[in-house]
């Protein structure tokens, strides 16, 4: 894992341009390098071990799906969004560069993600465009944007635990599980495999929302490199507001156990990364 990691790192770096004009390079490579878990590359990595998929094509969609995910935090930190100064450890962008140069270099991470999937040779068209879509449809209207857009409009407001996971089916989930999907697309890959690294995604996904919101408010800002307590103090819905504390970890833990089973069903060998990303997204600590 830790040599598809420091490859992944080192293709991010080559593809993350430093002289694009009035510094905007300077602040997209803030945003996207030397910092972050890298989770969802490595679920497309891994994903694209499992099925003996193309090594290209699947490097080149793990840092496509890292920059989506980075532009995503840049713009969810402005002040028109979450409103947040502490991004991995260090000031966020915004605070850092302006909101201006913010806006601008997400917007800029955006589309070098669909820039990186359609090289001019290496990857077969059909493949390109299959990621693509997979890539567009889990950042847009009917996922991440979506998600968010539900979770501004949900500040202050009472939610039961289905329209919560709803929301964070849109605005986490679904890009993670799309990670794995992109993996998938790289290779050969069954309808039974299809389905069940479908269900593998989605129940991963949730975990690491579930996740997130205790630790929320179970660690300090140190550890997290974010501002502790933010959901709470802006008095967002999370699954630790509406479960409870105890309740909510044993979701996390139910949540696994699903993410196990898909894989155990899949009926591919290679699953061994995948099962240990699971475990690594509900053991995690920050």
């Amino acid at each position: 894992m830790q040599r598809s990691l420091a490859a992944c790192e080192a293709a991010l770096e080559g593809f993350v341009p430093i002289d694009a004009p009035a510094g905007l390079g300077e602040t997209m490579r803030y945003a996207v390098l030397d910092g972050g878990k890298r989770l969802r590359p490595l679920l497309v990595l891994a994903t694209a071990e499992a099925v003996a998929g193309d090594a290209e094509a699947a490097m080149r969609a793990a840092c496509a799906v890292e920059l989506i995910h980075a532009y995503s935090l840049v713009h969810d930190d402005m002040p028109c969004m979450d409103d947040d100064v502490l991004r991995r450890g260090k000031p966020t962008v915004h605070v850092k560069f302006g909101e201006a140069q913010a806006m601008l270099a997400g917007d800029a991470m955006q589309a070098l993600a669909f820039d990186v999937l359609t090289p001019d040779s290496g990857v077969e068209p059909a493949l390109q465009a299959r990621l693509c879509a997979l890539l567009a449809r889990s950042a847009g209207h009917a996922g991440m944007a979506g998600g968010q857009a539900i979770d501004l409009a949900s500040v202050g407001k009472q939610l039961d635990e289905c329209t919560l996971r709803d929301m964070h089916r849109r605005k986490t989930g679904v890009l993670l599980q799309a990670s794995v999907m992109m993996g998938a697309a790289c290779g050969p890959c069954s309808d039974k495999a299809t389905a069940a690294l479908a269900e593998y995604g989605a129940a991963l996904g949730l975990a690491f929302q579930v996740v997130d919101d205790i630790l929320d408010v179970t660690q300090d800002s140190s550890v997290l490199g974010k501002t502790a307590g933010k959901d709470q103090d802006a008095n967002k819905p999370t699954y630790v507001s509406i479960l409870g504390l105890q309740p909510a970890r044993d979701l996390a833990q139910q949540l696994r156990t699903q993410a196990q089973q898909a894989l155990a069903n899949s009926g591919l060998t290679g699953t061994a990364w995948l099962s240990l990303l699971a475990d690594m997204v509900v053991e995690r600590d920050s």
